[in-house]
């Protein structure tokens, strides 16, 4: 009986890591102008680790981290039964760090879920903080699109994928991420990649275009494998940004003066740290991307779950708030399954104090 468990726990831990692509996906990667010498690039050059940065240095300072890395306490939450979302306008339910629901006219989007309890292809690392994972594959209606932003732990968990499968109509993600899921025995005619300023038209009033994001892939030692993208979602008239993960750049600008204003842009805001400052923003720069998108509101994401920096848990959000404040830009900031109206101006409660 051990030797069979051992035989599964292995045969999953191979499964996790996914796929790297190949065959005719791989000959599409190869004639892609952002793909070369073997790997996907960013529109800006960029180094994932600053420069002069030993990796004995980055190992001793997570060694050392603060304890404020993790609430002290559980995370607030709201249950709410996603099958009754069916309002005229976007509703939207955040789940926690970067996974969230999105439901207008009965057409039901979910991106980048993560309900396995962990970021990270061992259980033991990366575990959600307390109260935080009370949503499961089980608590998700019906699913129209599942938008997948890119291929790490915390944004395409391998438990979450095989749980929603059967729940799932369609699948868009960035180009070459399929390989995993069809690896994983998702079917291909369920998935569209797009390339970046490729667009698809999921619905007679729901339209996606994959734009560029500043960050990298992989989940081996091998990176760029696969493209990490944002995505601008058109859904019955309303414009919505989703980020993904990106560090700062002109794209944010670009992509405002070609498909702005938005009605909402959801931003990472989190995991970042003076280290990597270029894969991942500071506040202050997720409310400035904000502003180059002309955002009628912000939703920073990317925080709230799971510790994987260095920063105090609820740095990300304190000093976004401050900074949108500064910068009059609207913000929401909703507990964990609370339900966000876009049409709504309310204000938000301080419940991470």
């Amino acid at each position: 009986m051990q030797k069979k468990k051992h035989h599964a726990d292995k045969l999953l831990l191979m499964k996790v890591f996914g796929e790297n692509p190949r065959g005719k996906r791989l000959e599409r990667i190869q004639a892609s102008e952002n793909y070369r010498k073997g790997s996907f690039l960013n529109v800006e050059p960029t180094d994932v680790m600053r420069k002069g940065v030993s990796m004995i240095r980055i190992t001793k300072d997570f060694i050392n981290k603060s304890k404020n890395t993790e609430p002290s306490r559980p995370i607030p939450s709201v249950k709410t039964d996603l099958n009754t979302l069916n309002a005229s306008i976007p509703q939207l339910v955040w789940f926690g760090h970067s996974s969230y629901l999105i439901s207008s006219n009965g057409f039901t989007i979910l991106v980048d879920p993560v309900f396995s309890g962990n970021a990270s292809p061992v259980g033991i690392f990366a575990k959600s903080f307390e109260g935080s994972n009370v949503y499961s594959a089980d608590d998700m209606p019906e699913i129209d699109l599942l938008l997948l932003t890119h291929d790490h732990y915390d944004h395409l968990d391998y438990l979450t994928i095989l749980k929603l499968d059967h729940k799932v109509k369609k699948i868009v993600t960035s180009l070459g991420v399929g390989q995993h899921l069809e690896y994983w025995d998702i079917k291909a005619d369920k998935i569209t990649e797009l390339n970046w300023w490729e667009e698809i038209s999921i619905d007679k009033d729901v339209k996606l275009t994959a734009t560029p994001a500043r960050h990298f892939s992989g989940r081996g030692t091998r990176r760029g494998k696969t493209l990490w993208s944002s995505f601008v979602l058109e859904i019955h008239g309303y414009k919505i940004f989703a980020g993904g993960d990106s560090g700062y750049d002109e794209s944010f600008k670009k992509i405002g003066e070609k498909f702005g204003p938005f009605d909402l842009a959801i931003l990472e805001d989190g995991q970042y740290n003076k280290n990597w400052p270029n894969i991942h923003m500071m506040p202050e720069e997720c409310v400035q991307a904000a502003k180059d998108l002309k955002a009628g509101w912000l939703l920073p994401v990317h925080w709230g779950k799971f510790s994987l920096s260095l920063h105090d848990w609820d740095d990300p959000v304190k000093r976004v708030v401050k900074a949108a404040k500064l910068a009059d830009q609207r913000i929401i900031t909703p507990r964990i399954g609370e339900i966000v109206n876009l049409k709504e101006d309310k204000v938000w409660p301080e419940w991470w104090l």
